[in-house]
């Protein structure tokens, strides 16, 4: 990893932390807002720790990208929690061979940036 890559990764983690502290959640209870708080701060710490020692640059790109991506889109929406995706179901395909696969195949391109670890962490 690079200077200027390290830097902006520790500048994303200070962002969240940050945003963390300042969060209010939307219904405005106080419960609510520290349970939201502590969700963002676990995740960010969770995922920050689980990715400390990816060194290929692609890899380190994506995961940049993902993490701008959630925090562009919990600040727009007032949720801290990644937005779910409404896929059709695999019942359509077969059991086996070459339509599951191009299905199961289709379901993972369609999967948004800001969900790619999430499925992993939880």
């Amino acid at each position: 990893m690079t200077a200027a890559t390290r830097q902006e990764v520790l500048g994303l983690y200070r962002k969240v932390l940050q945003i963390a502290k300042n969060w209010q959640s939307a219904s405005g209870q106080i419960e609510e807002t520290l349970r939201e708080k502590e969700y963002i701060r676990n995740e960010a710490r969770t995922l920050f720790q689980k990715n400390k020692n990816v060194t290929d640059p692609e890899l380190i790109k994506q995961c940049i990208e993902e993490c701008e991506a959630r925090i562009e889109i919990g600040l727009h929406y007032n949720i801290p929690y990644p937005r779910p995706i409404h896929l059709p179901p695999m019942g359509l395909a077969h059991k086996q061979g070459r339509a599951l696969r191009h299905q199961e195949k289709l379901r993972k391109i369609s999967k948004p940036i800001y969900l790619k670890s999430h499925d992993e962490v939880s």
